[in-house]
Formats: C-alpha cells, structure tokens, sequence
C-alpha cells in the first residue's frame, strides 16, 4: 500500500461550458440514440474531458457532473472499450485531483479533505455531494455499503466463457472493484500519515472505509468470508487452451491478477484499521458512536478454521507476510496460547504469541502430541512451513520489517533449527502425514541455511 503523499488541489468546475453540455446531453441520450451514435459520443466525452482535465496546457478539475458522466459511461457501456476508456481516466482524474491530501504547513503535516469533490460511494448521510445551481440527481449507479457487498458477491459467481457479454460483464466488474478500492486506498493512505502524527482518531472515524464498513447496510462477517471466497477464487490458476486466448479472455486474466492485488489491498487496509481502532480504543478515545464489529482478524480465523480446505489457497494468495504472520499467530494461539482475558482498554501487547514461542511448542513428544490432538498434524506443517516462509522474506527485505522481527522473537538461526526440529517431531507423533512440496522446500531451504551458518561460524 502506497504511502505518497497526494498534490494539493481543489477541484473546481471546469472552465468549458460545452463540457458540460456535453456531458448532459451523454447522460439524457440513452433510448434516443442508435448504439452507434451513442457509442460515439459517449467515446467523444471521455476525449474532452480527459483534454480539458488532464491534457491541456492549464487543465482544470473535472465537476461534478463531469465525473459522474465519466462514471455513468463506465458503468451503463456495453463495449469493452469503451469501459476500459472511462476506467483509467476515472484512476488518472483521481490521482491528479485527490479529495483526501496533505498539505505541510509550517513543518506539520495537515490533512485537507474536499467534501465536495465527487465520489463513486454513498456513504454517511446518504446523499450525493451537491452541485451549485443542480438539480436533484438519480444516484442509483452510485455505490452503497450493501451494493458494494454485493458486487464481491456477484464476482464470486461463475461465469460463462463462451459468452462475449457475460465475459464483459465480468471484466467490468473486476475494473470497477479496482477503481472502489483504489479511491477507499486514496483516501485511507494519507490518513494513516496524518494519524501516526497526530493519534487523533477522528480522522480515521470519518474514513471512507470505516463509514463504509461500519454501516448497518453492510454484514461484515458476511462481507469478509465473501472476500475470501473471491480471494480463493481469483488465486486459482486457469490452464486455458490455445483457442481460448482470444482478446477478451486475455484481458480478463490480466484483470483478474489485478483484482486479486485490489483484494489483498482492502484486507491490509481494513487490519490496519482494525489495529488503529484497537489503538484508539486503548487510550480512550473512542466512544459508543463508534459502534462495534468484529476485526477482520477473527472472521478471518474462525472462517478458516472451520473450512480447513481453505487455508492452504488462502496462505499462498495473501502474500503480504507482515499479516500473513499475524493470521498464522493467531491461528496457533487458538489451540497453543495461554488464555489471557482482554478488557476494552487493556493493553496486551506483551502477551502476543511469538514464532519462537510457537516452535518451543514443538521441541518436545509431549507437547507435540497435544498440538496435533488439537489441530491436526498437516495443519501444523501448512502454518509452520508458511510461517517460516516470512522469515526469509524478512531477511531479504530490510524495509518495515522491525515490528515483524520482533513477532519472530529469535534470529534466523534460531528459528530454522527449532522449525527443522519441529517438523521431526511432529513425523515421530504422525508417522502417517503427508509432507507437501511447499513443505519439503522449506525444510530444504532452512537445512541448507543451518548447514551454511555453522560453516560460517568455524
């Protein structure tokens, strides 16, 4: 998740009336023109707007209800290029014209939101942001928390891939789930900025993403095990015959590598929210208007812990090993943790579960044995070998990685002895499980490690 800081700017009307004329005429053709005619204009709009805004020598921010032209073509076009036409210019306007940016002001970084600024999301108190001089307006292409839920809802359907309209459907969908995360990212980003300097958590209350997930529209036990769902679904690799790489089919493999960052993105951005909201909620500055929901965390672990089947494809599509360590944590402290009872405003960082901690679980037939009764021996390996897995990420990439050195608890080292050792015991205890590939080349590689350091020592 990016963390640039966004150009200030303020978005205004644009200086060229005809634009606008332009743009209602577009959203007042439907059923008047031949497709043809209104193929064209509508092509013909997202030209001027993308000149006026983005290409001429002095451009202007796009209005209001220029935007929400470029977004109505997106959404109501059947032609898939013109639906990829209007989705990188709805992501070029955003990233020129941010509505949530910081500012530096006397060495202080200060966050600007402009509430007037288009959005593809009605979130709040429910109404669309006004135009000076407007008339009311049918937002009914907008995205409420419920229809947001239910277009992840709507992606884990199969498709059929021998029809064209049914694949563009899909496609669109998948572009239209990029651009609603990406405009929750550009909005969340500088707020996370601006929080670690201020800890003042209004300004993660009046998020988009908290507005959106904390509305009562939206189920978020439901609306999580449906990312995961999709999750699990965009991950699996298609074989797709010679004869099946027409263009369309093509783009959708493409899309749907894209969609499945989108995906990582929201769950990374909605646990560090979680983690800012636990924050918050430990010093107090938190109240019943707040609300409550679950963290994403729990969902997560129950829903995987409940359907086995899933954590395997679950560990190997989430590649961000900062969290994939935590979930992995988590999922061991479950069955291995000493119970700890947590009140709203404890702090119990001291009494997070550790990856040394975990493999010391390991290191004795007793103790295995007990782990094993629990959870099962091949998911013991799956998290161990996944876990382990982190390790050498960490050790390769030096940025960020402090709080996830300290979730390890003990040098690379350490850890690849105590995980090979784990692994021998858990054989000892069940003879009979199956070891993996994945598995086999963790051991592999924290064997060859051990090997390579005690040359090193002598």
């Amino acid at each position: 998740m990016a963390a640039s800081r966004a150009p200030p700017s303020t978005p205004t009307a644009a200086a060229d009336g005809g634009i606008e004329e332009n743009a209602m005429a577009i959203l007042d053709s439907s059923g008047i023109k031949d497709s043809r005619d209104l193929h064209e204009d509508r092509a013909t709009f997202l030209e001027a707007v993308r000149s006026a805004c983005l290409s001429a020598d002095n451009p202007s921010a796009p209005s209001w209800r220029m935007y929400d032209g470029v977004f109505q073509v997106f959404r109501n076009s059947s032609s898939l290029e013109l639906a990829v036409a209007s989705f990188q210019l709805l992501m070029e306007l955003g990233k020129k014209y941010p509505r949530t940016y910081l500012t530096d002001s006397g060495g202080h970084q200060s966050l600007v939101v402009v509430k007037e600024s288009w959005l593809p999301f009605l979130i709040g108190n429910g109404s669309a942001s006004s135009e000076i001089g407007g008339n009311a307006r049918s937002s009914d292409h907008l995205f409420d928390p419920s229809r947001f839920s239910l277009l992840i809802e709507t992606m884990i359907e199969p498709t059929n891939a021998t029809d064209d309209d049914n694949e563009i459907k899909a496609i669109k969908n998948m572009m239209l789930f990029q651009y609603l995360v990406n405009t929750l990212e550009a909005d969340f980003v500088p707020r996370h900025i601006a929080y670690k300097e201020s800890l003042d958590w209004v300004i993660f209350r009046e998020s988009l993403l908290n507005m959106l997930l904390g509305s009562r529209k939206l189920v978020f036990k439901s609306f999580v095990r449906s990312c995961i769902h999709l999750l699990l679904n965009q991950s699996k690799g298609e074989a797709r015959s010679a004869s099946d790489l027409d263009s369309s089919l093509s783009y959708s493999s493409l899309e749907s590598e894209r969609t499945l960052a989108s995906l990582r993105k929201l769950f990374v951005m909605i646990m560090e929210l979680d983690l800012i909201r636990k924050e918050a909620d430990t010093l107090g500055l938190t109240s019943r208007a707040d609300g409550f929901r679950n963290p994403i965390m729990e969902v997560i672990l129950d829903d995987l812990t409940y359907n086995t089947s899933y954590l395997s494809p679950f560990l190997l599509a989430f590649v961000e090993w900062k969290w994939k360590l935590e979930i992995i944590l988590q999922y061991f402290s479950k069955y291995c943790g000493k119970g700890t009872v947590r009140t709203r405003r404890s702090d119990n960082s001291q009494q997070d579960l550790k990856l040394e901690s975990v493999l010391s679980f390991f290191l004795t037939d007793t103790s295995t044995k007990a782990i094993v009764k629990k959870m099962g021996a091949e998911v013991a390996q799956l998290l161990l070998a996944h876990a382990y897995l982190v390790c050498m990420s960490v050790q390769g990439n030096s940025s960020d990685s402090t709080a996830t050195t300290d979730k390890i608890g003990g040098s690379l080292h350490e850890i690849s002895c105590n995980f090979i050792s784990a692994f021998r015991n858990l054989r000892k205890v069940s003879p009979d499980t199956q070891i993996s590939q994945f598995e086999k080349g963790a051991l592999i590689t924290a064997a060859t490690l051990t090997r390579n350091l005690k040359n090193e020592q002598r």
